[in-house]
């Protein structure tokens, strides 16, 4: 089993930015990608960013350019910098792992980041 555990979320004005951390423990061997997805209320969970082992990157389109995903390979942790947030980036932020890339992998509890203007 994986265990994640993500700080960093928080309030605050828009354009303003956060950095989200998730530390991964336990069975992290194996762990090919690492990413953050959200969920805003009434909305289906979105992959808002991922990274591979190697360094390879995905982004929703709708944070490109603002978003930034890092890990620290060493110490099994992943960072989502999040720069000029926007009202519509509100939502509860997810930490996830896998170690295949078609399985759910796993995931940590959330972190609410709330945008205000």
């Amino acid at each position: 089993q994986v265990q994640l555990v993500e700080s960093g979320g928080g309030l605050v004005q828009a354009g303003g930015s956060l950095r989200l951390s998730c530390a991964a423990s336990g069975s992290t061997f194996g762990i090919i990608i690492m990413g953050w997805y959200r969920q805003a209320p009434g909305e289906s969970r979105e992959l808002v960013a991922a990274i591979s082992s190697g360094g390879d990157t995905n982004y929703a389109d709708s944070v490109k350019g603002r978003f930034t995903i890092s890990r620290d390979n060493a110490k099994n942790t992943v960072y989502l910098q999040m720069n000029s947030l926007k009202l519509e980036d509100t939502a509860v932020y997810y930490c996830n792992a896998k170690k295949y890339f078609y399985s759910p992998g796993y995931w940590g509890q959330g972190t609410q980041v709330t945008v205000s203007s």
